[in-house]
């Protein structure tokens, strides 16, 4: 850490579905800053259009989820006011949240990732033309589909469809209709996460849970969500690391990160699900268990996370 940023502020909460899971990390993370002996306070989040008092610190550690830490916005406010913050540009944050252009970017550097169907707001109308239309010809035959919105990084309002029935429960359990929705290929196989830090993969963690799939209650609310070491060929291994870091560079991501993956239990390929720029930092999450694979503490964590911004 350089001598010039001493003074550090830890920004979290917000107004989304993950905040009480920002508030933890920024916990954690100022703790493990206040240990190494810099200046560190909490800054809960209030506004994108109030941000000035973050000029009194030297730099931000940003643990803020959802729009409001990864849209890409809050990095652009920052690198206006010349404030030095951790992860990823504007550019690289506004293509991660959104997960059409993610997918755009993926497909046109030639990356592995489920097909998709665009559809703009979730209305009555998709309910009511049902599955059988022609754009989802694309997917057959498929057993489910997964729907789930452009943009959050929750796992809120994400269903898996079957049939029409199924289509007809999303619409009357989504919380939030008028945003853009997409439909997605399901991948038949197990989950994986890889953390990156600093342009190097961290050892990728195998995702098992006894819900339908990894939605919000398995991530945050669930005490049966396993979160372990893979069984991977030496073949496997290289292969997970390297769609990781080439997805990772492609949406132009930086400092760290996280690449969610799936690989299909018959072709054994690994196909990228999404990217985020601002991972979870409690003590549980995926980020220090990755890293404790390594050894690594948890501090040892965040100043490798610092480290690689400045």
């Amino acid at each position: 850490m350089k001598s010039n940023h001493k003074n550090i502020a830890v920004l979290c909460g917000g107004s989304s579905s993950e905040r009480e899971i920002s508030l933890l990390s920024g916990k954690g993370v100022h703790k493990a800053i206040i240990e190494f002996g810099y200046q560190s306070e909490l800054v809960e989040f209030d506004d994108l259009n109030n941000l000035e008092e973050l000029k009194n610190y030297d730099f931000v550690f940003i643990a803020l989820h959802g729009f409001e830490g990864e849209g890409g916005l809050l990095q652009k406010k920052l690198d206006d006011l010349n404030i030095p913050y951790t992860g990823s540009n504007s550019e690289a944050c506004k293509n991660t949240w959104n997960k059409k252009l993610t997918k755009e970017i993926l497909e046109k550097n030639n990356i592995k990732t489920p097909m998709w169907l665009e559809i703009g707001k979730f209305s009555k109308t998709i309910v009511n033309h049902g599955l059988e239309v022609s754009p989802f010809e694309r997917f057959r035959p498929f057993k489910y589909l997964f729907l789930k919105p452009q943009e959050d990084g929750s796992s809120v309002d994400i269903f898996k469809i079957s049939d029409i029935q199924s289509l007809k429960n999303a619409y009357r359990e989504c919380a939030d209709h008028d945003r853009g929705f997409m439909f997605e290929e399901f991948i038949d196989g197990k989950e994986f996460t890889v953390t990156i830090i600093n342009d190097v993969c961290y050892p990728p963690i195998e995702i098992i849970t006894q819900n339908e799939f990894y939605d919000y209650d398995a991530k945050y609310i669930s005490d049966d969500t396993i979160l372990r070491e893979p069984i991977l060929s030496a073949a496997e291994l290289e292969e997970i690391q390297k769609i990781s870091i080439d997805a990772y560079k492609a949406l132009n991501c930086s400092v760290w990160g996280r690449v969610d993956l799936m690989q299909c239990k018959n072709t054994r390929k690994f196909y990228v699900i999404e990217i985020n720029t601002v991972p979870g930092m409690t003590e549980h999450s995926c980020v220090p268990k990755s890293g404790s694979m390594l050894g690594l503490s948890y501090g040892e964590i965040v100043k490798k996370i610092i480290d690689a911004s400045i």
